[in-house]
């Protein structure tokens, strides 16, 4: 039988924490009166090269065209583009740390915390950018229980 490595066991720790992580989310969304998708993933290891992660669409993942933005958006999408920057900087989205390279959007929304053993990914979208950290930091307080 292999022997199980401390990774190994955060990686379990987080799929069992990664639904009560979303719902966490899901909570803080509508206390704050807002819809959209959150995402929380899990990499084993610096840097990030490979990644488990879960989403939830809080009210549905895409909004329609509005008078603020014709086109409508794709929560799912931002979601997703704001744990990829902070994959590759292991820093929150939106910091500033670099400019935006193409696919991201520079807009923050997103916590990034760095393990011992890896690091967490937590990303929602659908507002404005401190309403959306405040939602993820709701997933990340639950997440932070695998160190």
């Amino acid at each position: 039988m292999p022997k199980s490595t401390a990774a190994g066991k955060n990686m379990k720790g987080f799929d069992a924490l990664a639904d009560q992580a979303l719902l966490a989310m899901k909570r803080r969304a509508k206390e704050i009166g807002i819809r959209g998708v959150a995402v929380v993933a899990w990499s084993e290891g610096r840097p990030v090269k490979s990644w488990s992660s879960k989403m939830l669409a809080v009210g549905g993942p895409i909004c329609g065209p509005s008078d603020t933005n014709p086109a409508g958006a794709n929560f799912l999408g931002i979601a997703c583009t704001k744990a990829a920057e902070m994959a590759d900087t292991l820093k929150n989205s939106g910091s500033g740390v670099r400019p935006p390279k193409t696919g991201e959007y520079g807009w923050g929304g997103g916590v990034v915390k760095k393990m011992k053993q890896g690091v967490l990914l937590v990303a929602f979208s659908g507002g404005p950018s401190a309403d959306d950290v405040k939602v993820s930091r709701a997933g990340l307080k639950i997440l932070e229980r695998l160190s």
